[in-house]
């Protein structure tokens, strides 16, 4: 290790692993979502670019959390937190569980459980 090189707390770089595994796991679960019949190719092919660019805006708040020590960043993926859960339990009195709301849920367990970290621990003064 050079001498010049800032080493990440723990609980930060759990967070860090914690948030791009459910980034990926979003990103896998796009094939196994069903589109109606009816609807036109253009609406499918904007709605993977609108979905692919959510979560590359995603990613990038993570490191600038992660790695740039943003503290409003990691409050932005706590809001963004929670308006997937909100989604979430409104898809699930609708239409209840299904493998892509199982998938859903488990990437805001992920999500969860990462954002927790970087409030808990060492991670606490990380943040400016």
């Amino acid at each position: 290790m050079r001498g010049d090189e800032i080493v990440v707390p723990e609980n930060v770089r759990r967070f860090e692993i914690c948030l791009y595994a459910s980034l990926l796991v979003d990103t896998l679960s796009f094939p196994f979502r069903t589109i109606p019949e009816d609807v036109p190719e253009s609406v499918i092919a904007m709605s993977a670019l609108m979905s692919a660019s959510l979560i590359l805006l995603l990613c990038h708040l993570v490191w600038l959390a992660a790695r740039q020590r943003r503290n409003w960043a990691r409050w932005l993926l706590v809001m963004a937190l929670g308006l997937s859960v909100l989604t979430l339990i409104g898809i699930l009195n609708q239409e209840g569980w299904s493998l892509v709301t199982v998938i859903d849920a488990a990437s805001a367990a992920l999500t969860m459980v990462g954002l927790r970290l970087s409030f808990t621990g060492d991670a606490r003064g990380w943040f400016v």
